[in-house]
C-alpha cells in the first residue's frame, strides 16, 4: 500500500517540478492535484483517495488559500486527522506559526533551484517512510 499524494498547488510549474522531482528520485507515489483549497476539500470529501495519503499544501492560492484550507480541514470530524505537509514559498513567521497551530506535520520552503527541489522531495520521502502514516 503505497502512500498517495494530494498536491494542493495552483502553479503549473510547481506541479511539474514536484512530478519531475519524484521521477528523478524514482518515487512512484501517485500524485493527485487540486488547484486550491476548495478543490482539495472536494477530493478529500468524495473519497477518491485511498486511506493512506498525504497532503502537500501550498499556502498562496486563489479561492481558498492554504491556511483557510487547514482551518476547514481541522473543523471537519471526518478529515481532521489528515496528514498535511506545507510546501510553500512563504517564509513568514505568522504563516509558519499558524500552520503549526493547525497541526501540520511539517513546513517546507520551496527551494529556488531544481536540484535542491529534488533533494527536498527525497528528504520528504525518507520522512514519510520512517513515520507511521495512517
Amino acid at each position: 500500500r503505497e502512500l498517495e499524494i494530494l498536491l494542493v498547488e495552483d502553479d503549473a510549474l510547481d506541479v511539474m517540478n514536484v512530478r519531475r522531482a519524484f521521477k528523478q528520485n524514482k518515487l512512484t507515489n501517485r500524485i493527485h492535484v487540486a488547484q486550491n483549497g476548495l478543490e482539495a476539500l472536494e477530493v478529500l470529501r468524495n473519497g477518491s483517495l485511498p486511506t493512506r495519503h498525504l497532503v502537500l499544501l501550498d499556502l498562496n492560492m486563489p479561492k481558498m488559500n492554504g491556511i483557510e484550507f487547514l482551518r476547514e480541514l481541522r473543523a471537519d470530524p471526518n478529515l481532521q486527522t489528515t496528514s498535511v505537509v506545507v510546501l510553500t514559498t512563504s517564509n513568514e513567521d505568522r504563516d509558519r506559526i499558524e500552520a503549526y497551530k493547525l497541526n501540520v506535520a511539517g513546513y517546507l520552503l520551496k527551494p529556488v533551484t531544481f536540484p535542491s527541489f529534488v533533494d527536498l522531495m527525497a528528504a520528504l520521502n525518507k520522512y514519510w517512510t520512517l513515520v507511521e502514516m495512517p
